[in-house]
């Protein structure tokens, strides 16, 4: 499992370019017959990458449950799941979820047992996992890609077209802290979320796909008058701290998710960067 800590602003300014990457950034989310973890200590966020190419994966296999103090990695969190790849089957506890291609799962704090595995071989399932620690259990359940929140924003002129997908909202299912989504850019649209914003009282993580080969997407994150980049591949995740903008370009269309968590679960609840301050 690979431990980022949290950083300080002010240190973060003399990040070069391998200390961002270092800091900041997994390359390698997705490996075949792995589970791949992440967990940061900004707001105890763990990330994984799950990729049951031909065989099963069982998560306690994967993680030390000692690292979280507890008997089972469930058992004071809560965790969600977007499929990338296909069709996956998801045990958990005496229950068994089968999740298409885009498609969702919320488990609720308190699961335990997970087995992860791919209905065809061929086409493996490619699970994108985020988990937040939780006060209550919540029912799990599947999100499918139609019952997702659709919001629509951005403008080709703009050059930010795009389709945001809320399968972790309040208005979709209750969940402690988490929420997650997919965005995808329209063909001929390359930014998202700019104008920039921060939040104070969220972190957030985004893993980008659908970025062909040859192809990369300039991630901007920093202080809004201190801003850096960082680039990124196909299938790549970097974390973002509350007072970090949270914004990329890229050489062509793409989609990400992003994941929340933090003090509230209020969408808009976000610190707005005026085009003119930004630096």
């Amino acid at each position: 499992m690979k431990v980022n800590y949290n950083n300080n602003p002010r240190d973060s300014k003399s990040y070069d370019t391998s200390r961002l990457r270092e800091e900041f950034l997994t390359e390698d989310m997705f490996k075949d017959n792995q589970i791949v973890s992440v967990y940061s200590h900004i707001d105890r966020i763990v990330v994984l990458g799950i990729s049951p190419k031909d065989t099963q994966l069982v998560l306690n296999d994967a993680i030390d449950n000692k690292a979280f103090g507890v008997e089972h990695f469930l058992q004071r969190r809560e965790f969600g799941l977007v499929n990338l790849g296909g069709r996956a089957q998801v045990t958990a506890g005496t229950e068994t979820y089968t999740i298409d291609h885009l498609d969702g799962l919320y488990l609720g704090m308190g699961t335990d047992n997970l087995i992860f595995r791919s209905l065809d071989t061929n086409q493996p399932a490619l699970l994108y996992c985020i988990s937040a620690p939780a006060h209550h259990s919540y029912p799990s359940r599947i999100i499918l890609r139609s019952e997702a929140n659709i919001i629509e924003l951005g403008s080709l002129i703009n050059a930010n077209e795009r389709v945001i997908r809320q399968y972790l909202h309040p208005n979709v299912l209750p969940t402690c802290q988490l929420s997650m989504g997919v965005t995808s850019l329209r063909e001929g649209s390359v930014w998202n979320t700019m104008p920039a914003h921060t939040h104070e009282r969220r972190m957030e993580a985004y893993f980008y796909f659908d970025i062909k080969p040859k192809q990369v997407v300039f991630h901007l994150m920093g202080e809004p008058t201190e801003t850096r980049h960082v680039v990124l591949r196909n299938h790549q995740m970097i974390l973002s701290p509350s007072w970090s903008i949270h914004s990329g370009c890229g050489t062509q269309n793409y989609s990400f998710i992003w994941g929340m968590l933090g003090e509230n679960q209020t969408f808009d609840d976000m610190d707005f960067v005026d085009m003119d301050v930004i630096q």
